[in-house]
């Protein structure tokens, strides 16, 4: 079973991800073959430190893929978009209300039992502007209330504004035991289990220890928690260097490890299982907040028109990266038809140069423009995950702006400092880190809506076409409002606030292990082998 609950995706493969996606997988010598075997300790790979693991907070993808295992979701869905139980046993909405019943027997990691009122807590908690969590309009519109009948056990929901996806959003959401909804510093720290394991031991840029708990029966859809070779015991092990977490995974000292860069060749030529998710790669999200030299359109257009986007296409991924066809890459994904062709910039260096020079940004004698005494210097920030290629595109793209008259500064940065500079600090003109969402009601809260620190929308997009067409698409049961999902996506490109100009397949390698991977490795598939 493949189980992938659409939780977005801030940030792509390398940072801020709630991904939930589909995972083809490959079997190889390393993965599947050998026998089945109980009581292993599963090691994966992770590449920076998560910090705090708070659901309520975080939406870094390292965070999130550790929460995957400490945490039960009221459904999943798998890979063909179709909705299985998860602690709801059944469930019924619209776009304005869902009626969730829970599954009997639920507990928490001390055994206390898991109640319908203690879901509803974990929305209301989310909807609450005081808490500040960053799923309000991603996951829980604003204004959403949740009441609980312990009785009947059953949780509604009535949104504070039509969501599209309700079910799949709200099913999506990471619930905590009731004791820790309120206690910060627990939930960063992992505490308050409701799914599969809960958290040993935390050692700070090293390590994260999991254990299984044997009490855990309410797996997706029909899971048998008595099947053979599920770990007793979970390790995510930070290991920032890929080369190193390739010889580890070939050594078989660890299980599993996200590879991205050239290494994954001889994994590869190894034989060994993996997992394949089509990701965003390669996409520039422009700054427009107040002050900054990208909030006019003019400039944002000028960057993008003198970008070689299929060269930079081909820097990144080494030649194997695909065009975007939309904003949206994962499962479910419902809508599915092309909405990018015929927007992306073409390459034409002079007429960028020329709108440059129309928007008052005059060449200098040391080569860079200015306009009003103020010189037309730049920050971009990047993935450091992308290792060798990501710095070779940010290098490509500074010399490219250089020689339109733009000075560059590029910095890598890992997932704690891309979060800090995107939602606090905002000392940013162009982040190259994508979004990875699965459903395309993920989007709207980065792209519009209130900004940094009072909502998500980091870039300060403020787009009435695109607000227009979310609103009527959020209208509109499932798959129903693609055509306005589109039409809000291509607003976004017509202002160049968004350039998506590669895909790539996001692998995970594995050595005596098997599982599906969504928005990171579902801990309910995990075989173990000898």
């Amino acid at each position: 079973m493949r189980s992938r609950t659409p939780l977005v995706a801030l940030l792509s493969v390398t940072a801020l991800a709630l991904t939930s996606c589909a995972a083809g997988a490959n079997t190889g010598g390393g993965g599947s073959s050998g026998t089945l075997v109980d009581g292993k300790t599963f090691t994966s790979v992770i590449s920076t430190d998560p910090g705090s693991l708070d659901p309520f907070i975080t939406v870094m993808s390292v965070a999130r893929s550790i929460d995957r295992f400490l945490y039960g979701r009221l459904v999943e869905v798998l890979e063909d978009g179709s909705i299985v139980s998860g602690l709801a046993e059944k469930w019924e909405s619209d776009t304005t209300q869902a009626v969730f019943t829970l599954r009997e027997g639920l507990t928490c990691e001390d055994g206390t039992p898991l109640t319908a009122s203690d879901v509803a807590a974990n929305i209301v908690h989310i909807a609450d502007p005081a808490n500040g969590s960053p799923l309000v309009g991603l996951q829980v519109q604003p204004g959403t209330t949740a009441t609980g009948d312990d009785d009947a056990r059953t949780v509604t929901v009535t949104s504070g504004r039509p969501d599209a996806f309700l079910v799949e959003n709200i099913g999506g959401i990471s619930i905590v035991c009731g004791t820790v909804i309120d206690d910060p510093k627990a939930l960063a720290a992992g505490e308050g289990s409701t799914g599969m394991f809960t958290m040993g031991e935390i050692v700070p840029n090293s390590q994260y220890t999991l254990t299984r708990r044997k009490d855990f029966t309410w797996g997706p859809g029909d899971w048998d928690p008595d099947q053979k070779g599920l770990p007793d015991e979970v390790v995510f092990r930070v290991v920032p260097n890929e080369t190193t977490s390739v010889n580890l995974v070939l050594s078989g000292e660890v299980n599993a490890a996200l590879v991205l860069g050239p290494d994954k060749k001889r994994l590869q030529d190894a034989g060994l299982f993996h997992t394949e998710i089509p990701t965003p790669g390669g996409q520039l999200v422009f700054n427009q907040n107040e002050g900054r030299p990208t909030a006019d359109q003019a400039v944002r257009e000028a960057l993008a028109e003198s970008l070689d986007l299929d060269q930079l296409r081909q820097v990144l991924t080494g030649g194997e990266g695909t065009v975007p066809t939309g904003l949206v890459t994962v499962s479910p994904n419902p809508c599915r038809a092309d909405v990018v062709s015929g927007f992306l910039p073409k390459l034409d260096a002079k007429a960028a140069a020329a709108a440059l020079d129309d928007a008052g940004w005059t060449l200098g004698a040391d080569g860079v423009r200015s306009k009003d005494g103020a010189p037309l210097e730049l920050r971009m920030i990047y993935p450091s995950l992308f290792g060798d290629a990501g710095n070779a595109a940010a290098e490509l793209i500074q010399s490219t702006w250089k020689e339109l008259g733009v000075s560059l500064t590029v910095t890598a940065v890992d997932s704690p400092k891309l979060s800090e500079t995107l939602f606090s600090t905002g000392d940013w003109d162009v982040s190259a880190a994508p979004l990875t969402v699965a459903l395309p009601s993920m989007l709207v809260p980065f792209y519009s809506g209130p900004t940094p620190p009072n909502g998500t929308n980091f870039a300060g997009v403020d787009n009435p076409e695109y607000t227009a067409a979310v609103t009527a698409a959020a209208q509109k049961a499932g798959a129903d409002g693609c055509d306005d999902w589109g039409a809000a996506e291509q607003a976004l490109f017509s202002t160049t606030s968004v350039v998506p100009y590669a895909n790539i397949v996001r692998s995970t390698f594995a050595n005596k292990a098997t599982f599906t991977e969504g928005d990171g490795i579902d801990p309910t598939s995990i075989r173990m082998y000898e």
